[in-house]
């Protein structure tokens, strides 16, 4: 589709020279939009960095991009290279989560029995329970929106909901700013899932075709499912009281 207005074409470009050429961004011919007469998909020409950037400032050509010109398969399989992003989030989430809690607990003393008895695990056992405890929040979360969407809304590409939540939350990828300055852990992470949130609305947004109210909604319910899931989680195991 055209990622301005959203018009059906038949190509996003033509190559008309050798490979060598195209991979260069020589002998290839964008497609022009019949409707509104602009380039129906200018980011098949730019890379990671410049769709990172796009994706950061919510821009929603790029997802249409992502969405529908990219990724989106008819028979609504996984691309590849969603599986592995998804992956990468789930390390990200893991260490954001990890630290959050542990700048937690030292600032609120004396520290819960079962944290104490936590951070005395090794680091291996330590890395797995927070590796269970966000795989289960993702996963409960896409659940609960993948059946919204399918059971309530009458979409039918499931996995294709799950694509936009992953692509929507790159953001969780900041902490990469870590390892360049220090700030605080619990507020950037209550900053960066602020921020998932609101790239999770466009992405449902785009997806779907609904409005902002319906989209924001679906995203307000699966950012409550996993805050729900995860504080329960450690409210059972005692790592948080409260």
């Amino acid at each position: 589709v055209c990622i301005e207005c959203t018009y059906p074409v038949k190509t996003l470009y033509t190559a008309y020279s050798s490979a060598d050429d195209r991979q260069l961004g020589r002998g290839v011919r964008l497609t022009q939009c019949p409707r509104c007469e602009r380039f129906a998909d200018k980011y098949v020409e730019h890379d990671f960095v410049v769709l990172f950037i796009d994706l950061v400032l919510i821009k929603p050509q790029v997802y249409r991009h992502l969405l529908f010109n990219r990724l989106g398969h008819h028979t609504d399989k996984f691309d590849p290279s969603i599986i592995r992003l998804g992956i990468l989030l789930l390390l990200f989430d893991v260490y954001l989560t990890w630290a959050r809690i542990e700048k937690q607990s030292s600032l609120l003393p004396p520290p819960s029995a079962a944290f104490s008895l936590l951070t005395r695990q090794p680091i291996v056992l330590q890395y797995l329970f927070f590796l269970l405890l966000c795989l289960t929040e993702t996963v409960a979360s896409h659940l609960v929106l993948r059946t919204i969407t399918t059971k309530l809304m009458g979409y039918k590409r499931p996995n294709a909901v799950s694509t936009a939540l992953l692509v929507s939350s790159c953001t969780k990828l900041f902490p990469l700013l870590m390892m360049i300055w220090e700030y605080d852990v619990p507020a950037a992470a209550k900053s960066v899932g602020w921020a998932v949130v609101v790239n999770n609305v466009e992405a449902l947004r785009i997806l779907l075709g609904v409005g902002y109210v319906p989209a924001g909604l679906l995203a307000g319910v699966g950012a409550i499912v996993r805050s729900a899931v995860g504080g329960g989680i450690l409210w059972w195991t005692g790592v948080e009281s409260g």
